[in-house]
């Protein structure tokens, strides 16, 4: 363990060195010539308009969180694909490379519980195995497909979406003001 802590500041001492020396360099060999049109705030080229300190629509941080939970999600099928088609290769009865492929299911730097690993996994094991990692992938898709839909009928997946129309909503439609003429009684007909 000691070796290992001495590996890792070796490797974040050289890569505080690389990020100074850099910057350091740079700022050497680059000319400082400040004017008042560099020292302006712009934003991917266009000029601001307005205040900076604005509050953004939440959606933005939304949609990235969205993207991020979506996609780690997906990176969870890669192995389950894996297991899901060597399993799937075992439960027919005329693989030729069962060894092979049994290896490749049985983890090599985990000791087995009691015994040994097999050599030859079964054709009804496998079978067993597959259904139980199909089973267990649909429950996996299934809640990612229930929070899909919570989203989506919350309205968080439509980007383009006002809140003007959001609070008109929730409002009532207002009612029209009753305008009384001089000299006429409301409700009675007579002048």
């Amino acid at each position: 363990m000691p070796e290992l802590v001495l590996y890792l500041l070796i490797f974040a001492g050289i890569g505080v060195f690389f990020l100074f020396i850099h910057l350091m360099l740079g700022k050497l060999f680059r000319p400082a010539r400040p004017e008042p049109e560099k020292l302006t705030i712009y934003e991917c080229g266009e000029p601001t308009v307005g205040s900076a300190w604005i509050q953004f629509d939440l959606r933005y941080y939304v949609v990235a969180l969205l993207f991020v939970i979506f996609d780690v999600e997906v990176a969870f099928f890669f192995p389950w694909a894996v297991v899901f088609g060597n399993a799937n290769t075992l439960a027919r009865s005329d693989v030729e490379n069962r060894a092979a492929i049994t290896k490749s299911l049985t983890p090599a730097s985990i000791p087995p519980v009691s015994g040994q690993y097999p050599t030859e996994i079964e054709s009804s094991t496998a079978h067993g195995w597959a259904l139980v990692a199909f089973v267990d992938i649909l429950v996996f898709f299934g809640v990612l497909m229930v929070g899909f839909a919570y989203l989506w009928k919350r309205g968080d997946i439509n980007w383009v979406r006002s809140t003007a129309a959001e609070r008109a909503q929730e409002l009532p439609p207002p009612t029209p003001p009753v305008v009384e003429s001089p000299g006429v009684l409301v409700g009675s007909g007579k002048p």
